[in-house]
């Protein structure tokens, strides 16, 4: 069970650590989003499984309200992102054959 618990507490080490790289990196706003939305992801994995190994219930409510906060909070950047507009600049689109063309003048 140790073994487990050692092994499960370093990947999450690791994809916290990827996560607050590409967060850090992200060249948009979106993939900004997406690495902390990970990061929070790997911090409710981490309690979960310290509740597991502690074969604790008490914090049920904390995994619970991180979950929802992660989730409202992806919600909330995504309709953001939706409505911007695209001389903003904060998202990069995909190029189209318009904007290749203009690129190139």
């Amino acid at each position: 069970m140790t073994v487990v618990f050692v092994v499960a507490i370093a990947l999450l080490t690791v994809a916290a650590g990827c996560a607050i790289y590409r967060a850090e990196r992200g060249p948009s706003m979106l993939d900004r989003t997406v690495a902390l939305d990970v990061f929070t992801t790997t911090i409710v994995g981490a309690i979960a499984l310290e509740a597991a190994y502690s074969r604790r219930a008490t914090s049920i409510p904390i995994l619970v309200v991180m979950s929802l906060v992660a989730f409202v909070g992806s919600v909330t950047v995504a309709r953001f992102a939706a409505v911007e507009r695209e001389e903003e600049g904060r998202i990069e689109l995909p190029p189209t054959d318009d904007r290749a063309e203009e690129a190139e003048r």
